[in-house]
């Protein structure tokens, strides 16, 4: 029990930790975009490039996202109690579901200017365009860099670093526009990229919004096979005979919580020594720390 103990307290620790280090990354990230955002916003008002100004809004977009992300982090530190017996870890997720959301509607925005200057052209400076753009890839690359080695698993940390990701890909999209425009004066190629950005964004986006949706709607995660779980706790627990009612969930990707029914053979010296092994097994095979494991000897009461 003092080595279980110990364990516990361990992980416990390594999750904190892990947290604080996330709410870090997501707060260097915020304070980068949310300035170059301004710096965007000049730009654009003195070169008179709508292209900036239209980055300018992404970046406000992105610094709301990074925002929301801190405060999931924060809000996801509250202990568990009233109405709220899990705590608030799944407020992450729910942050990731309104980031992936945001991240489609910033697909559609850019689709939509992207069309109105195929039909209404615009005159770009493109020397201030350039150097604006290339002191954004700076910018973000930086924060990608710092969001990108956080912890990868956490949706949270992924919508943060997809929205970084698409301000980075706007940044390459507008040099090279900007090297295009100043050598031929081509000012379509503005919209053409912004589109092939826009393709990119929505391949991540659709992905993250459909696996915060996956967990909001308690499905058990992607690599369980849970019929084989069943036939390995049967094969490999003494005593348990059957399992059923089997329901696999996770507040968040990482904590995993389950409950089944267990069936047990006559004659079981004890029924607390076989839960302790079936939830030792699961823990230890499967990651899934939080079990509750209900022992049938007469029948289902459920049925």
């Amino acid at each position: 029990m003092g080595h279980d103990h110990h364990q516990h307290d361990h992980d416990h620790a390594h999750v904190h930790e892990a947290s604080e280090s996330n709410l870090k990354r997501v707060m260097i990230a915020l304070v980068l975009t949310g300035t170059f955002m301004f710096v965007e916003v000049v730009g654009g008002i003195l070169s008179g490039s709508l292209a900036l100004l239209a980055d300018a809004g992404h970046m406000l977009t992105d610094t709301m996202a990074l925002a929301l992300a801190a405060a999931a982090f924060h809000v996801s530190k509250r202990p568990p109690g009233g109405s709220l017996t899990y705590g608030y870890q799944r407020f992450q997720i729910l942050a990731a579901f309104v980031n992936g959301l945001s991240l489609l509607f910033i697909v559609g925005w850019i689709l939509y200017e992207a069309v109105e200057r195929f039909i209404y052209p615009r005159d770009i400076l493109g020397e201030t365009m350039l150097v604006v753009a290339a002191a954004g890839l700076v910018v973000n690359i930086f924060s990608f860099a710092v969001l990108h080695t956080g912890d990868q698993e956490n949706l949270n940390i992924r919508g943060a670093a997809l929205h970084v990701a698409g301000d980075l890909l706007g940044s390459v999209a507008a040099i090279v526009a900007a090297i295009v425009i100043i050598y031929t004066g081509w000012t379509l190629i503005d919209p053409i990229l912004s589109i092939a950005v826009a393709m990119l964004i929505l391949r991540s986006a659709w992905s993250l919004v459909k696996r915060s949706a996956h967990v909001l709607l308690e499905g058990a995660p992607d690599w369980l096979d849970v019929a084989d779980m069943q036939e390995r706790v049967v094969a490999n627990v003494p005593d348990v005979s059957g399992i059923h009612h089997v329901h696999v969930w996770g507040l968040t990707p990482q904590q995993l919580m389950l409950t089944m029914h267990v069936t047990l053979a006559v004659n079981v010296p004890s029924q607390s020594d076989v839960v302790r092994r079936v939830k030792a097994f699961v823990e230890q095979e499967y990651g899934i720390g939080h079990s509750t494991v209900e022992v049938e000897i007469d029948g289902c009461a459920d049925l």
